[in-house]
């Protein structure tokens, strides 16, 4: 049995300035989509350059920010939101919302690649392999913090974490961060390394991660004030993952059935 290390959540104090490890956590994944993305941009055949990389970031940032929270009290507490609207903006109480940030991305991505007239699936194929860096640095924001951990265990892994009591559970923050982190980025990497036809790499991140978050669901606790939400185990991260595994896959079946881009995304 293991136990959470208990690590301060702030990682620097210094006076009246704070600076949370979750803030770094989001730093180092918009870090690393720049410095990845200026990569591949300057890669032969790239149909992007480092500078538009530059507006990928800034402007999909926006993007996850006010759709991952307007999507989090949309989906987990739309009655707190309908009492009180303005609670929409309490961003300092926390809540954030996956699915929400990568619709507010989707919107992001419609309007830059209708500005630089490129096809969206193109864009999205380029910026697919990049948000895995974040994602996975996300969930190790969620495990210093001791929080969203998973469901009571036996297994030797098991970690006792102070605010959930004294019983081991699964370490989920750490499954996630491997699996929606480092084995989504490794898959997204490999099959971008060479030209796909439009849409087979975005299509296998939406795919890929709905299977790895449905999974996970299974061994994470679901959210107090929501509990499961069908069967006596259907969590809501998981039925909104089930769409993206639909689309996913759709995609990536159109996509193979057409003819192989000769550019590289």
């Amino acid at each position: 049995m293991l136990t959470h290390p208990h690590i301060d959540p702030i990682a620097i104090d210094i006076g009246p300035l704070q600076i949370h490890w979750y803030g770094i956590m989001y730093v180092i994944g918009f870090v690393g989509f720049l410095l990845l993305g200026k990569y591949r941009a300057r890669q032969t055949g790239s149909l992007f350059n480092p500078e538009q990389v530059d507006d990928m970031m800034f402007w999909g940032a926006i993007g996850v920010v006010l759709g991952g929270r307007i999507g989090y009290m949309l989906f987990y507490k739309p009655r707190e939101m309908l009492a009180d609207p303005l609670s929409l903006f309490q961003i300092w109480d926390g809540g954030m919302s996956f699915h929400g940030g990568l619709i507010g991305v989707i919107v992001v991505m419609f309007v830059l690649a209708w500005k630089w007239r490129v096809h969206v699936l193109q864009l999205a194929d380029f910026v697919a392999p990049l948000i895995p860096i974040g994602l996975g640095a996300g969930r190790m924001g969620n495990f210093i913090n001791g929080e969203l951990w998973g469901k009571t265990t036996d297994v030797p892994w098991g970690m006792v974490f102070r605010e959930a009591g004294d019983l081991p559970r699964h370490p989920s923050q750490l499954y996630q961060m491997f699996l929606e982190g480092l084995v989504l980025f490794a898959l997204l990497w490999w099959l971008s390394s060479k030209p796909r036809p439009a849409g087979a790499i975005s299509g296998l991140f939406l795919a890929a991660y709905a299977i790895f978050r449905i999974l996970v669901e299974f061994v994470r606790q679901p959210d107090e004030h929501l509990g499961y939400i069908a069967f006596g185990w259907l969590t809501q991260g998981q039925l909104l993952s089930i769409p993206m595994l639909l689309l996913g896959l759709g995609l990536m079946a159109w996509a193979y059935q057409q003819k192989p881009s000769q550019q590289r995304a």
